[in-house]
């Protein structure tokens, strides 16, 4: 096996800048798909169960994806960039569609679509990094990852306020989507395809080193039978790692499809206002609505705006790790324990703040341990993968991404409407403990010897 080159920071720039386009899709899809669920007439115990779409979609898409990613070498485009392209295409029709949605099924059945085309495109970049780099510079590699993600986090979560700031109405009638969310979901779409294209046309990649062999071994396989094979024959990292990344996304798909609910009526004492409660023939009732529903709509705009906070922590972290990680040995274990016990006490502690303005720093809190879950699991995981079969490697691991979602879409719902009164705001507060829990879980993992040398040594 030939040795791989050290990459320098523009090179590992230019082939994780995809991952701009890609935040954008998951950044909007994550702050305001709820928002666009209560404008259509959901109730909000019923919104984990309408997400449920996104993760099912996950569950199926990405094992198979990165096991066709593994197996392709196209002349021109290489092994993953034919994904990244489909990807893109797919996900810049579904964002331009998106809050358009005259009905709640439709957007649900959008949804659907937007998250299995973000995964098409998004697997075979972390299959990429591991392709690209050799082991003494995955963590850089992810760490730059993590700090593209934490830009388009940042900047997307912020559209729906930045448009209207700019003058784009976001009122709307009952059952209306605002035109601040449709411009930001436009713009969203083409930042998406555009970034991906960036990397499409300055990253290369290597051929097979034996092509005949390449090509014997693409033809023998048998997809559904080796993905469950390789199931069976998961290392003993990727276990425990799994064990961690469950709590952790439980946390975060938690955040997702609750947050706007939850803050809106804990912190801004403004929820949604729902239409079959007022008399819209009364002109007082219908003055009323109105009134609620722009408290509500204000308030969802300042909720996505916060929440853009985790995602400008996020880029922050990445940066010193970046710094970091270039120069020295980084204890890839111990930061993710760290990180993700602040995360959990960022998420408890929006129960309690004073005032709205303190959710920044509970997002900031969250935004660190967000920073960690991009990039740490995958550099403590790639070094314990066959490298011919990264791609369904990874697209196995993220199962341990969307079944804890699946569990959140499912139960959630009836959790927080049973046992909690229906107050979104304790969603949140499982959030934290999750994130503590995972934290914990930890303890199984072992940090791998091979990171002992600074990965950017060689390349400055």
């Amino acid at each position: 096996m030939r040795d791989k080159p050290q990459l320098s920071f523009w090179q590992i720039w230019n082939m994780s800048f995809g991952f701009l386009g890609i935040q954008f899709g998951f950044a909007l899809q994550g702050g305001f798909m709820s928002r666009i669920f209560q404008t259509l007439g959901a109730e909000k115990d019923s919104l984990p169960l309408l997400w449920i779409a996104a993760p099912l979609t996950g569950l199926l898409v990405q094992p198979i994806i990165g096991y066709l990613s593994d197996r392709t070498w196209h002349p021109i485009l290489g092994r993953r960039r034919p994904y990244f392209l489909i990807g893109a295409i797919l996900s810049s029709i579904a964002l331009l569609f998106m809050p358009h949605s005259p009905t709640l099924w439709m957007a649900a059945g959008l949804l659907w679509v937007l998250d299995a085309s973000i995964n098409i495109s998004m697997e075979p970049f972390r299959a990429l990094v591991a392709d690209k780099l050799p082991e003494k510079q995955r963590s850089y590699g992810f760490v730059v990852q993590t700090l593209i993600i934490g830009i388009g986090t940042w900047v997307a979560s912020s559209l729906p306020w930045m448009v209207t700031q700019l003058g784009v109405s976001n009122e709307a009638g009952p059952g209306v989507v605002p035109d601040s969310v449709k411009v930001a979901f436009a713009i969203g779409a083409g930042v998406f395809l555009i970034s991906i294209l960036v990397t499409i046309l300055t990253t290369k990649e290597d051929p097979p080193e034996d092509m005949q062999q390449f090509e014997n071994e693409r033809k023998g396989g048998n997809l559904i039978g080796d993905i469950f094979s390789n199931i069976g024959k998961m290392p003993a990292q990727m276990v425990n790692l799994g064990i961690v990344q469950f709590f952790s996304w439980l946390a975060f798909f938690s955040m997702w499809s609750m947050a706007t609910p939850g803050l809106t009526e804990h912190v801004f004492a403004a929820p949604a206002p729902n239409p079959a409660n007022f008399d819209m023939a009364n002109a007082a009732q219908a003055q009323a609505f109105t009134a609620a529903n722009q408290a509500f709509q204000n308030a969802a705009d300042l909720v996505g705006s916060y929440m853009g906070y985790y995602g400008l922590s996020s880029m922050l972290v990445a940066l010193l790790l970046s710094f970091y990680a270039a120069r020295f040995t980084l204890n890839r274990r111990l930061m993710h324990f760290i990180s993700l016990t602040l995360g959990g006490i960022g998420f408890l502690s929006m129960a309690f703040v004073p005032s709205p303005a303190w959710l920044i720093g509970s997002f900031v809190l969250v935004g660190v341990a967000w920073a960690s879950i991009l990039s740490m699991p995958y550099a403590l995981l790639a070094s314990a993968i066959d490298p011919k079969k990264m791609g369904v490697y990874m697209g196995i691991f993220n199962m341990f991404i969307v079944i804890p979602q699946i569990v959140a879409a499912t139960l959630l719902g009836p959790v927080v409407r049973e046992l909690f009164d229906n107050h979104a705001i304790y969603a949140l507060m499982l959030s934290g403990a999750s994130l503590i829990v995972g934290a914990m879980c930890l303890v199984r993992v072992h940090e791998p010897k091979a990171a002992a040398m600074g990965p950017m040594a060689a390349a400055h």
